[in-house]
């Protein structure tokens, strides 16, 4: 099939989630023989969108990619403002108001809407990443009903999916890519059944090319037991929250256990004698973080899926999950390779029980790793991909 990718960010220097959810199926849909494309925009940061990649065409992992000019920076105070009026308001907002936010939040780039509006009935299928931004938001108004498209929204609950701008956008794709039973859940509560759809999640594989004792000593950890976070070091994944449970934790239990952050500093974190704050790191340093780790901690309120739970599970690693997020709970139940938590007594609780046995911590990240062998290895994903693709195009023909 000819497909077309559109994501806001794309490259190996963007780490947001559904950023290399995309890139990851563009790429092994290439491998299998399909033709992917990928239009996006030249921002690798998603602050204030700022161009910083070429625009035009290139090649990431063999597969060609459109990039376009964002029109407008993100105004960073202005947005701020639109944000708390629109959607940190618990009264309803016009119309207008809400499209102003949409404008504002970006990226703008009417470049990219409008080669959609020529180029995209060349395309057996054309798939948006994400509901939350410009370029789904304006590229599926641009070709729905033109070409069969497939939106992978990435939903959680939060606030934004409650603005009524949105309640179109999910009515306009042939088919939803969905990554749990919980955003199918979610999506159908929210908008009513979708036309087509599918759970279709996001493959993982077993890590390769660790090297745990070269990051112990980059870091400075020598054999310390260490608990792991990845990702963006962000209030809204809940890394102040964990940093505060941890620190509270040391304070009861004085011990050598360390919290290693490691990712992008977003909102600055405080690194001390227990706290190691690695910043951004390769994907092999990554790797290795996760197969030295005691656990894996994911904090997060808001996941649709969480690749990095999954990537521990394969490296046979267990996690300790933020009980609230509906996502994070139901992994943990249903891989039976993680403790949830709410609050800080439960967290404790958990954290005492994979601190000292080390047997039960070995049996959670066996049973995560039988857990996504069976429904995330790659070839299982991309098959049930193949048939939701194959289903939207037959039925948007």
């Amino acid at each position: 099939m000819r497909l077309l990718f559109v994501v806001q960010r794309y490259g190996h220097e963007v780490a947001g989630g559904a950023e290399r959810h995309c890139r990851e199926f563009a790429t092994r849909l290439a491998e299998r023989g399909h033709e992917p494309l990928v239009a996006t925009t030249c921002a690798a940061g998603y602050r204030d969108w700022a161009d910083e990649y070429p625009a035009g065409e290139s090649v990431v992992d063999g597969v060609p990619v459109l990039r376009f000019p964002v029109a407008r920076r993100r105004d960073v105070e202005r947005f701020a403002t639109l944000d708390a009026r629109v959607v940190g308001s618990d009264r309803t907002v016009p119309r207008h108001l809400e499209r102003a936010w949409m404008e504002a939040q970006g990226p703008r780039v009417p470049e990219l809407v409008d080669w959609l509006r020529d180029r995209a009935r060349g395309f057996d299928v054309v798939v948006f990443f994400t509901y939350l931004y410009f370029t789904a938001w304006a590229g599926l108004r641009a070709v729905a009903g033109v070409v069969p498209t497939v939106l992978h929204p990435t939903a959680h609950d939060e606030a934004p999916l409650r603005l009524s701008i949105f309640d179109t956008l999910f009515r306009l794709p042939t088919a939803l890519a969905l990554s749990t039973p919980e955003e199918q859940a979610l999506v159908t509560r929210r908008f009513g059944p979708p036309r087509l759809s599918s759970v279709v999640g996001v493959g993982v594989e077993a890590p390769r090319g660790g090297d745990v004792a070269a990051f112990r000593e980059r870091f400075g950890l020598g054999d310390r037991p260490y608990l792991l976070f990845v990702g963006r070091l962000d209030p809204g994944k809940g890394t102040v929250e964990l940093v505060e449970f941890f620190e509270a934790y040391k304070r009861r239990r004085p011990g050598p256990l360390a919290l290693v952050l490691l990712g992008d500093p977003v909102a600055p974190v405080s690194p001390g004698p227990d706290v190691v704050v690695t910043g951004f790191v390769d994907e092999a340093t990554k790797v290795s973080a996760l197969e030295g780790c005691l656990a894996l901690a994911q904090p997060s309120y808001f996941e649709s899926f969480s690749m990095v739970l999954t990537e521990a599970w394969a490296a046979s690693r267990p996690a300790l999950v933020q009980g609230r997020c509906e996502v994070l709970a139901g992994q943990a139940r249903r891989s039976g390779g993680a403790i949830p938590y709410r609050g800080y007594a439960q967290f404790e609780a958990a954290l005492d029980a994979v601190t000292g046995d080390a047997g039960l911590a070995d049996r959670l990240g066996a049973a995560g790793r039988r857990y996504v062998e069976r429904e995330y290895a790659w070839p299982v994903v991309l098959d049930r991909y193949e048939e939701l693709l194959e289903a939207a195009r037959t039925a948007g023909a």
